[in-house]
């Protein structure tokens, strides 16, 4: 019997990365998927998007599994999409047990700097998105009675600053105060709401050649910006695997954390210790 065993889990930014590893991860415990993504590039974000062929990776890898998935291009920033998506869902699987908001953007520039644009496209994806993803797919699970799991996906810069990402730690930390409030707000209908908090992860958000920059490596290789994220952390270690990710939401969602709700859980290697040691070259 898996950990999530017959459990329906609504996950967004499901293409690739993270979303993927969720989704998959959850699907090796039992659950079945509703999984959406934009699948496409965001202007302005400085990182080609997934692509509906990664999407359709996501479902293969999930019903290799033996278990059942939906999955639709959605944007987080469309609320009528993301209703479709759970509607769609709903009428093939009957519940919502598991809701995994994971979908979010990284860009980057002084605070001074940054256009408009670039501030509202960052809190509508990273921000809003999630309180629509929540607000689509949390009600249904209220009018079952029958508990549930929210799962906010933040990040360190939702609980420590980050200079060049005002944007991103504004959004991140809002995110953190939703999980909050919903924790209370839903806690009557034995839902729970928490939030993750990774580090650096292995996902195409973090190898890139603009983030390489952002932390002072232009031009450099993976190998190279490897040494250079290691300061970033406690544990000498550059970034960690999606699925470290999965595992904690895997926990999160699963009755071993039945009294766990309004919980920053943090997945950083030490990287919000107050003081750390720097790792040797």
């Amino acid at each position: 019997m898996g950990r999530v065993q017959g459990k329906v889990a609504f996950i967004t930014g499901a293409a690739r990365g993270q979303g993927r590893s969720h989704a998959v991860r959850l699907a090796q415990e039992g659950a079945d998927i509703i999984a959406v993504d934009i699948c496409e590039d965001v202007p302005g974000v400085p990182y080609p998007g997934a692509s509906r062929a990664d999407l359709d990776q996501t479902v293969k890898e999930v019903e290799s599994l033996d278990r059942r998935i939906v999955a639709q291009q959605a944007d987080v920033r469309d609320l009528s999409a993301l209703q479709a998506a759970v509607d769609e869902g709903m009428s093939q699987f009957g519940h919502i047990d598991i809701v995994c908001a994971n979908a979010g953007i990284a860009t980057f520039g002084g605070a001074l700097d940054l256009s408009e644009n670039d501030w509202q496209t960052m809190i509508d994806v990273n921000l809003t998105g999630v309180w629509k993803t929540v607000k689509a797919a949390a009600r249904p699970m209220v009018e079952r009675g029958e508990g549930g799991s929210i799962i906010l996906i933040s990040s360190t810069a939702g609980l420590v600053a980050f200079p060049n990402l005002a944007h991103y730690v504004a959004a991140k930390h809002g995110v953190t105060g939703l999980m909050r409030t919903l924790a209370v707000e839903l806690a009557p209908a034995r839902i729970r709401v928490n939030s993750v908090h990774p580090t650096t992860v292995d996902t195409p958000m973090v190898q890139n050649p603009a983030m390489y920059e952002l932390f002072g490596m232009p031009g450099a290789s993976r190998d190279e910006a490897a040494q250079g994220f290691k300061a970033v952390n406690a544990l000498p270690i550059p970034w960690v695997d999606a699925v470290d990710i999965s595992n904690a939401v895997l926990f999160l969602a699963s009755d071993e954390a039945r009294y766990v709700t309004g919980v920053t859980l943090q997945v950083d290697a030490g990287g919000t210790a107050p003081y750390k040691i720097p790792p040797e070259a």
